[in-house]
């Protein structure tokens, strides 16, 4: 029996959460010298680490001074809240990681918010002090602000304040100490938080807070054991969301040491514990004796705030990468991600080969269609769309808090540019050349915005957005003002075409590149859609003159990427999505077709 003491660490994102986790993890011992150490070792997924950020919740443990700390490393971007709400329960103290420049963003907000809810009392470390632009007591005071507003209690607001640098793996008292560890975090830890009281001979409950899938023992459960204990091939009941209570047997039993998950015949209240030999468990069921049944509350998620509809693909290419192109294919996956996602929501429509899958922004909703093209899935995606409510006759609409930081040149251009799209600002301050601009943004508004906003800053300017809940319907918004360059022909792409039509806008394909009619090849430079022959080759004649044949220079391509494509297309428009490929194209191929569908949306 373990003294133990279960933290997460919570920030916005790039506020460096991965990294003191690994200076955790080394600092305590868990790594020996023949380990080869790598950066953000939590971030296991391939997608997390190309992106650098964190997208799953993930736990360790560390042992120091006779106590396990059970570590959870959270999410820090807005979309993936629904795994650090329910992570949240399972533990007694939060790191709150501020950057000494930054100081709190939106998304630490809606963290701190769940996590005072619950009566965690947070430890404050102000990370980066070494920087150059650091305002350490001008970020205390905002932390302090931001408690106040959240309606911290006193014993909340008396939060002990650390300074670190995270990616050296130093933490201090005071700016003025000279330690290179990181032990007055540990220090702090143990003497802030109380350790998790003895609760091993009350009756079993226990939560399941996350998913995990082992290909040896299938589906694993994971959570916090909160009372009584857990053995191996125990028989337990499984009280579902419902109420509904299954006699199930615990196969395998397992706990956290350091990175690895370990094989043990008993755990006791107060530690994560994973377990398998229960097939159809699912995230919030309540694990509880047979003889004594007494479920925990539902873990209640937020809603989500945007929709797409996923299509079984019918472009002329379909087929030629993916492996798996049925209907029945996606919305297998789709279940299966419902398993482990609790943020998003899948419905039918009335076509078999169209799903409604909601969630709770683009990035929540693009990573799951980045990783369905990796297993091998095609698929076609349509336009975004905000999930309005009803309230009492109304229609209200999610709302955005936007933090700006941008050059004080470009402040002009997005102030026009936010009141266009039904923007609201509240607050602006100016550091140096430096204009930080916070605003209250409809989501709609914002659909689309982040490519124009890196043009019209020069790539000079950080957004950062988070829900900040919902109000009455606002006016309209504008769309994008140039149309789509459509090819009206099936084949190869040629560099005497493109290179003829380069003039008329830019491209997202280069030479010698497979098209179909009805596919987008680039921007036009008008406001309406422009249909062009990219695989026109030039004609062969007998005359031959100085300068007839130089070497025709193309502009490069735009590079597509899945949030840009999403964020381009109108609603007519789809993002047709294989293993190798991305593509645009038109809802409707032939143009004949458009012109219909456009007749009847005009009457």
């Amino acid at each position: 029996m373990e003294k133990i003491i279960n933290l997460a660490v919570i920030a916005h994102v790039d506020s460096g959460k991965s990294t003191l986790v690994d200076a955790m993890l080394q600092q305590a011992g868990v790594f020996d010298e023949r380990d080869v150490l790598e950066e953000r070792v939590m971030d296991s997924d391939d997608i997390e680490r190309e992106r650098g950020i964190t997208i799953y919740s993930k736990n360790c443990s560390v042992n120091y001074k006779g106590h396990k700390l059970n570590i959870v490393d959270t999410p820090g971007h807005a979309d993936f809240s629904s795994e650090v709400e329910r992570i949240i329960q399972t533990v007694d103290t939060v790191i709150l990681l501020v950057d000494s420049a930054e100081g709190p963003m939106p998304q630490t907000r809606f963290v701190l918010n769940k996590a005072l809810e619950i009566g965690l009392k947070p430890i404050l470390l102000i990370n980066k002090v070494d920087k150059q632009d650091r305002r350490v007591e001008e970020v205390i005071d905002l932390v302090y602000e931001l408690f106040m507003e959240l309606d911290a209690t006193d014993e909340q607001l008396e939060f002990p304040i650390l300074y670190g640098m995270a990616r050296q793996g130093i933490v201090r008292y005071e700016l003025e100490d000279t330690n290179e560890d990181i032990q007055p975090l540990f220090e702090t830890i143990l003497s802030h938080t109380e350790v998790y009281p003895d609760k091993n001979d009350e009756p079993l409950q226990m939560q399941v807070s996350s998913l995990a899938y082992d290909s040896y023992v299938g589906r694993i459960g994971i959570g916090r054991l909160f009372s009584g204990t857990l053995s191996k091939g125990e028989w337990i009941a499984v009280v579902d969301n419902d109420g509904k209570v299954d006699r199930k047997q615990i196969n395998h039993l397992y706990i956290y040491k350091g990175l690895n998950r370990v094989e043990v015949d008993k755990a006791y209240s107060g530690d994560i514990v994973q377990i398998s030999g229960i097939s159809d468990i699912s995230i919030g069921d309540t694990l509880n004796n047979p003889d004594h049944i007494n479920p925990l509350p539902a873990l209640i998620i937020e809603e989500p705030t945007l929709s797409m509809m996923f299509m079984v693909n019918s472009s002329p290419f379909a087929g030629k990468d993916g492996k798996y192109v049925t209907s029945r294919n996606i919305r297998e996956r789709l279940d299966r991600e419902l398993e482990v996602n609790i943020g998003l929501k899948v419905e039918d429509t009335d076509s078999a080969d169209v799903f409604n899958v909601s969630g709770r922004g683009e990035l929540h909703l693009s990573i799951l269609i980045e990783n369905m093209r990796r297993e091998g899935f095609e698929l076609a995606i349509s336009k975004p769309q905000v999930i309005t409510k009803q309230i009492d006759g109304r229609t209200y609409e999610p709302i955005e808090e936007v933090v700006f930081d941008i050059p004080e040149a470009y402040s002009g251009t997005i102030i026009s540019q936010m009141n266009l799209r039904q923007g609201e600002l509240f607050d602006m301050e100016t550091k140096g050349s430096m204009v930080k601009q916070y605003w209250k943004v409809p989501t709609r508004g914002l659909i689309g915005f982040r490519g124009d906003f890196i043009n019209m800053t020069h790539g000079e300017g950080t957004m950062v957005r988070q829900l900040s809940g919902y109000e009455p319907l606002k006016g309209s918004v504008p769309q994008r003002q140039n149309g789509s360059m459509v090819s009206v022909d099936t084949g190869v792409t040629m560099t005497y075409s493109i290179f003829n039509l380069q003039e008329r806008g830019q491209f997202f394909i280069g030479t010698q590149t497979d098209v179909y009619e009805g596919m987008i090849v680039g921007i036009s430079s008008r406001n309406t859609d422009m249909e062009i022959n990219p695989t026109k080759f030039k004609k062969a004649t007998g005359v031959r003159s100085a300068g007839k044949d130089e070497a025709m220079k193309l502009t490069p391509p735009i590079p597509l990427t899945l949030e840009y494509a999403l964020e381009f297309i109108r609603d007519d428009e789809l993002v047709e999505v294989t293993p190798n490929h991305l593509r645009l194209r038109k809802k409707f191929l032939k143009a004949h077709e458009r012109k219909q569908q456009s007749r009847r949306s005009d009457s």
